[in-house]
């Protein structure tokens, strides 16, 4: 991904979503999908809104895509082409495939620490 000197003053001026200020953070609410810029949610009422973090896209129109990059801000996951977090990362590693968010924080990692290699 190809992160703009803007996005990557952020990522260096924020070592967690946390040390964003109240008055500049945004918010998604997943129960009525908005992305708001106050808590509680203005639309709905919910209290429970996810920190959005700065560097987040929101707005992924790519079904599948080969590879899955890391947010330096936040570190989840994202769409290498857009940098929207809003990504399901899937993994085969047991056999089958499956969505990698159920996994706990260290077979998480071990997913980010895994070498890729490409078959010419």
């Amino acid at each position: 991904m190809n992160w703009s000197p803007e996005q990557r003053k952020l990522a260096e001026k924020y070592q967690s979503l946390d040390e964003i200020p109240a008055g500049e953070r945004r918010y998604k609410c997943h129960t009525c999908h908005f992305v708001v810029d106050e808590n509680p949610c203005p639309h709905c009422g919910e209290t429970s809104l996810e920190i959005m973090c700065p560097l987040d896209h929101c707005d992924c129109h790519h079904s599948i895509v080969e590879s899955i990059e890391y947010c330096p801000l936040c570190g989840k996951a994202v769409c290498p082409e857009c940098g929207s977090h809003d990504v399901v990362q899937i993994s085969r590693v047991t056999g089958y495939l499956q969505d990698v968010a159920g996994w706990n924080a260290g077979k998480q990692q071990e997913l980010k620490d895994r070498v890729h290699y490409s078959v010419v």
